[in-house]
């Protein structure tokens, strides 16, 4: 049965956690630890417990973090971040680099201030690369991942449903298994574009709307290879739910339960993990089941709140999240003043 519940932009989120209802929330911020400060923070059961540190990652003297939006890591184990980028910020450098240990390493791209949105990485022969959604430039972007620039796409004018790039605003990629990827057009105009591993569009997924095949904010995308054949799942936001499609495009199927507003995807063995943007971060199982809910702080109104009104072990808008390689989980939260937290696998 198709969710009922009204679809949400992310500009109606917005009008719905305004000035006043920040006021009239109160809450202590802890960096991991309970009010006595003795005891660690756990979210979690069974096998999906972790250990909360909240503002794990940092940035550097000169940058303060706009909205946190996008997470990735590399072979090496540096992890990088993409965000906005703070008005007061000295340097606007919008990709920021850190060891597998958190220590700040480097900053670069301030030609994505203000529009650093998705980011994933993807290796390709021996080399590793960074792809980029740019939603100021409306752009997708492909770097080295120190930040050379290969080559940048604007709106696809092949798939004839656009008339401009006002209406493109792209938010993440998938990438297939034969070297292709996806562009989820999740700001724009709704629609997810395939393209060849050439950088050549194939074709164009999907139409505005609710029904079977259709999208409301594709804002996130990946390819689902935890069962046979590969399927393309999308993070089909406004109309709270996943959405599958095979890798040609054609509909096969939607999840509602347990879904509110889910932002993005990464899979680690038979789990998939969902950034959700009302406050949660879900695990699912290999049938697509949730299995863990962490940190759940719905309904959060702290978007706009200064970070001492946060509580701890609650999210306020989770916008990616990834498996690290040792197990744990790193968290970026769509918030002005950004935050990104370190969930540690416990056992």
């Amino acid at each position: 049965m198709q969710d009922q519940r009204p679809s949400l932009t992310r500009r109606g989120f917005v009008k719905g956690v305004g000035a006043a209802s920040i006021a009239a929330t109160t809450g202590p911020f802890l960096r991991g630890q309970d009010k006595s400060g003795s005891k660690r923070l756990i979210l979690g059961s069974g096998e999906h417990r972790y250990e909360c540190a909240h503002d794990w990652l940092e940035p550097p003297k000169g940058i303060k973090w706009g909205d946190t939006h996008g997470l990735c890591q590399d072979a090496g184990g540096h992890i990088y971040v993409a965000h906005t980028v703070h008005g007061s910020s000295e340097r606007g450098d919008a990709v920021v680099v850190f060891d597998a240990k958190g220590k700040f390493v480097k900053s670069w791209g301030e030609e994505f201030r203000g529009g650093a949105h998705g980011l994933d990485i993807r290796k390709e022969g021996s080399d590793e690369f960074l792809y980029h959604c740019d939603i100021g430039r409306r752009l997708v972007v492909k770097t080295s991942l120190g930040g050379e620039v290969l080559w940048e796409k604007s709106f696809p004018s092949e798939a004839g449903v656009y008339k401009d790039k006002s209406g493109f605003r792209p938010t993440n990629v998938a990438f297939a298994p034969d070297g292709g990827f996806y562009v989820g057009d999740g700001y724009g105009s709704s629609y997810i574009h395939q393209y060849n591993a050439a950088g050549d569009y194939v074709r164009t997924i999907g139409l505005p709307g609710k029904e079977k095949g259709q999208l409301s904010c594709p804002h996130g995308l990946w390819v689902d290879d935890r069962s046979k054949p590969a399927r393309l799942v999308v993070a089909d936001r406004s109309n709270r739910r996943l959405q599958y499609f095979t890798l040609d495009g054609e509909h096969i199927g939607f999840v509602h339960d347990g879904i509110r507003l889910p932002c993005h995807f990464k899979t680690r063995g038979e789990w998939m993990l969902i950034p959700d943007l009302e406050s949660a971060v879900m695990i699912l199982n290999g049938k697509n089941k949730v299995v863990a809910t962490l940190g759940d702080g719905h309904p959060s109104k702290l978007r706009g709140a200064p970070r001492e009104k946060f509580i701890a072990g609650k999210f306020v808008h989770p916008h990616d999240a990834i498996f690290l390689h040792n197990g744990d989980i790193l968290v970026a939260e769509w918030v002005p003043i950004g935050r990104i937290t370190l969930l540690r696998k416990i056992g």
